[in-house]
């Protein structure tokens, strides 16, 4: 499911429209149905559906329309006045009317508790009022409608974006409707990613109206979300004459005194994410207990030099950072890795926290890297604020990858995949995870899979799909599920997405 900014879905509209030769008329028409098709008729009886004069209140007439043929009692809203009525809701709007169903023009608040008893006698207000392409502040008239719609309605369903969010921030434009439920067309909008626009969006259902895929692909659109039909399609399906040395070899380097579980944690989701060799790399006084714990995994003392070098050279993927406290040490093993890996490298927790003001060492490696902050962390080593963050992720995360060169992992619900030019959005994982040792969890399995020879940006997208996968499941019986319950699943989630 790919997510496009208003102005794409804008030059969509205008080539299927002027190049296509589509009329609007049949795209509002297609919309219309699809909005029908996703009310349910047996519970619902009464509607009140409040429209404008641009493209959105003309989808919200022939819903209008397809409800009133329905044997639906409808009371219908004009909002502002006639002049200037789009061409084709202006279509729309005539057929109401022809039909004998009367239309009540707004233009007052005068006349505004005509509306506000028509809601109250509904099962069901449709807010068909603003559209995505709304950029200004909305007051007046529209800002009292939409008040009155949120504290009156049974029910709201708004159709294409909740009228008064910004179709490409997510934020309010001084006043939005809190839906229900919102039916959207074709794409998903860049606005819903937005971790405030839960409250007003409700549920969120993406309909196909008959936009050729043409007039998609024509607009070269990288940002999508990660599905089951996409993981599907990137996991690799095993060769029956491969052998452990085609999986990859691993090094995870973390762990230091008190912290030894995000060590062992990282290292055994690597081993569960199959890889065909795990070596975990930890302080001579970690190794023993990590040696006892670690069935499948090999451990190395990280002051054995000549032999952490060996295996660097050897292995297709090395993870460092988590629990290895944020001082000298790490920033020094960190400096080497960046001077000897050649593979790839997963820079996580307090790998990333001993970049805060020396980005500049990451300029001079020869591997590829894959960072995988939270928003604490983000804000560490930009200097951002994490509101800020958390209210522009793509965009920074985007900036941020394409400037040093990286795969980005910005962590979170909705969690922000990209390389800098193409960016994923993970659709899985829910709060039953939050607890810790999730991180390092992750960053097993997307060392794992970045030595399975998977592109760093795969590696990390399907990795983020899958552990997130594990937790949606597992939450399905399970009120917490922590970061043990989440490797237990691993292989038996991979196998389920290649093969059910």
């Amino acid at each position: 499911m790919k997510v496009a900014n208003v102005e794409t879905m804008r030059n969509i509209d205008s080539y299927c429209i002027n190049e296509l030769k589509i009329p609007g008329i049949v795209l509002m028409e297609n919309a219309a149905l699809k909005v029908v098709k996703n009310i349910d008729t047996k519970k619902y009886s009464s509607f009140c559906i409040i429209c404008t004069k641009g493209n959105n209140g003309g989808d919200g007439f022939a819903v209008a329309r397809h409800l009133y043929n329905l044997g639906k009692c409808i009371n219908v809203f004009l909002i502002g006045n006639e002049k200037n009525m789009s061409n084709d809701c202006r279509i729309n709007y005539d057929i109401l009317k022809n039909l004998g169903v009367k239309v009540d023009i707004i233009d007052n608040s005068q006349q505004i508790e005509k509306v506000k008893s028509a809601i109250y006698f509904s099962d069901m207000t449709i807010d068909a009022i603003f559209g995505t392409g709304l950029s200004r502040d909305v007051e007046g008239i529209y800002g009292d409608i939409i008040s009155l719609i949120n504290e009156n309605s049974k029910y709201v369903l708004s159709i294409d974006i909740p009228s008064g969010l910004s179709g490409d921030t997510g934020k309010v434009l001084k006043n939005s409707i809190k839906a229900n439920k919102t039916v959207s067309f074709q794409l998903y909008k860049k606005g819903f990613l937005n971790y405030e626009a839960d409250e007003f969006t409700g549920s969120i259902i993406i309909e196909d109206i008959g936009i050729p895929s043409i007039a998609i692909n024509k607009f070269n659109i990288r940002d999508f979300i990660i599905t089951d039909t996409i993981a599907k399609n990137t996991l690799k399906i095993r060769n029956k004459y491969s052998h452990k040395g085609d999986f990859g070899r691993v090094v995870i380097i973390a762990g230091s005194v008190g912290f030894s579980g995000a060590a062992y944690i990282s290292t055994q989701s690597a081993v569960k994410g199959g890889a065909g060799l795990v070596t975990l790399a930890c302080r001579r006084e970690l190794q023993n207990i990590m040696s006892s714990k670690l069935e499948e995994a090999m451990t190395v003392d990280l002051a054995n030099d000549q032999k952490l070098e060996e295996l660097i050279q050897k292995c297709d993927a090395v993870a460092v950072g988590p629990g290895m406290g944020n001082n000298e040490f790490t920033l020094n093993i960190l400096k080497m890795l960046l001077n000897k890996v050649r593979s790839t490298l997963v820079i996580d927790a307090d790998g990333i926290n001993v970049l805060k003001g020396r980005l500049d060492i990451l300029k001079d490696r020869k591997c590829k890297i894959i960072m995988t902050p939270h928003l604490g962390e983000m804000s560490g080593i930009t200097g951002l604020a994490m509101h800020y963050i958390k209210e522009n992720r793509i965009d920074i995360a985007r900036k941020f990858a394409r400037e040093n060169d990286i795969t980005l992992v910005l962590k979170g619900y909705n969690t922000v995949i990209t390389d800098g030019y193409s960016l994923a959005i993970n659709s899985t994982g829910n709060s039953a995870m939050a607890s810790g040792g999730m991180g390092d969890c992750l960053t097993g399995m997307i060392t794992s899979l970045a030595a399975q020879n998977y592109t760093p940006f795969e590696a990390a997208c399907m990795a983020a799909y899958v552990h997130g996968l594990c937790g949606d499941r597992l939450s399905e019986n399970m009120f917490c599920v922590n970061a043990s319950d989440i490797i237990s699943q691993i292989p038996f989630i991979l196998k389920d997405i290649l093969y059910k």
